[in-house]
């Protein structure tokens, strides 16, 4: 069996024949066969039996024709070892039973026990380490988007709660934050352990806070966890979430290797804004997925024509797909990422020997 690579080696800022090619959330509700299962099985209940997650996770890669797989799981999946009651409820997303308010709270929050919790996570990830013939992506939820589930006890537009916390007990804060950042580092060590080739830390709602903010409260921990895990091989991405474009000048000295982007920031200044330390990912809209293809792939062509210019580029969206995109749209889009992609980098590459041939 051939392994496909390519997302690794533009991880890594290698040369690429043509771009690679993964979305988030491909794995999930606008399949009708994932769909079926659904009718069946609730997320949790996909997640520990390790065959169907294994198979879920692969379905987009055999259909769509990524270069990449990510796990089929659930950011709040290793909050259940550390001592959190929740369920993922149809149409809000996490509910917490016992959100996180005071000191006591805090405390009695448990170590992570991976091995011992969330073996079908690891079990999952073996599988799909001896299945794939593409890279395996797996993840974690950045701890301020798993915070603003615990304290606000739900998904939240204005994160309340969590800022009340941040802002006025902020001894309490940082405790979350650091046995937060423990979890996380635990939970991604084990899934490289177990056979994952790449994982992305996801930090979906830290764009609802002020660079300073985020420069103050977050980017400490965030910081801690990838030097923490600098050791790995495998590449690390950061995807700091939506409206987080005020936030990438702050990034600098993280030990990540690919930063994602939402659509509201160009591919080109993203980079810039990033200093041009990073690999990129992303970054079209999801909902752009709605129009007809002319018009996606005239979306899509202008961020290739973008991301292609240096190297370390995955085209991406700028964030989850949603339950009504068509997979059909979808695999015309992957075809059309490779096919132009190529011809943009082989002009490219020619433009480029002509200057040096003066």
């Amino acid at each position: 069996m051939s392994y496909n690579d390519l997302f690794i080696r533009a991880c890594r800022g290698e040369h690429v024949d043509r771009l690679p090619v993964w979305y988030m959330r491909q794995a999930g509700r606008y399949d009708p066969d994932y769909r079926k299962i659904k009718e069946n099985h609730s997320l949790l209940e996909i997640c520990r039996q390790p065959e169907l997650a294994a198979e879920v996770t692969m379905m987009p890669v055999k259909k769509l024709g990524v270069d990449a797989a990510i796990l089929y799981s659930d950011i709040m999946n290793p909050v259940a070892s550390i001592g959190i009651d929740f369920d993922i409820v149809a149409n809000v997303g996490p509910v917490i039973h016992n959100p996180i308010r005071t000191a006591d709270d805090i405390a009695r929050l448990k170590p992570i026990d991976v091995e011992g919790d969330l073996s079908h996570v690891i079990e999952t990830i073996r599988i799909l380490d001896r299945e794939l013939d593409v890279p395996l992506i797996t993840f974690a939820g950045a701890p301020f988007t798993i915070a603003s589930y615990l304290i606000e006890g739900r998904p939240s537009k204005s994160y309340i709660k969590t800022k009340t916390m941040m802002y006025t007990e902020p001894k309490l804060w940082f405790s979350l934050m650091d046995k937060l950042g423990d979890m996380v580092i635990a939970y991604l060590r084990a899934h490289m352990a177990a056979g994952g080739k790449a994982f992305q830390l996801f930090d979906s709602w830290v764009g609802a806070l002020a660079p300073h903010d985020f420069r103050l409260f977050v980017l400490p921990t965030i910081e801690r966890i990838f030097s923490e895990l600098s050791d790995l091989p495998q590449p690390k991405i950061y995807f700091p979430g939506v409206a987080s474009g005020e936030l990438l000048p702050t990034l600098g000295n993280l030990k990540a290797d690919i930063i994602g982007l939402d659509w509201r920031v160009s591919i080109a200044e993203g980079r810039r804004r990033l200093g041009d330390k990073f690999a990129v990912q992303g970054n079209l809209d999801p909902y752009v997925l709605t129009a007809p293809m002319d018009v996606i792939k005239a979306h899509a062509k202008a961020i290739i024509d973008e991301g292609v210019k240096e190297p370390g580029y995955i085209f991406n969206l700028g964030h989850g797909l949603f339950p009504e995109a068509s997979l059909d749209k979808l695999r015309e889009l992957t075809d059309y990422v490779h096919e132009y992609s190529a011809e943009a980098i082989a002009a490219l590459g020619g433009k480029r020997e002509e200057l040096a041939h003066g």
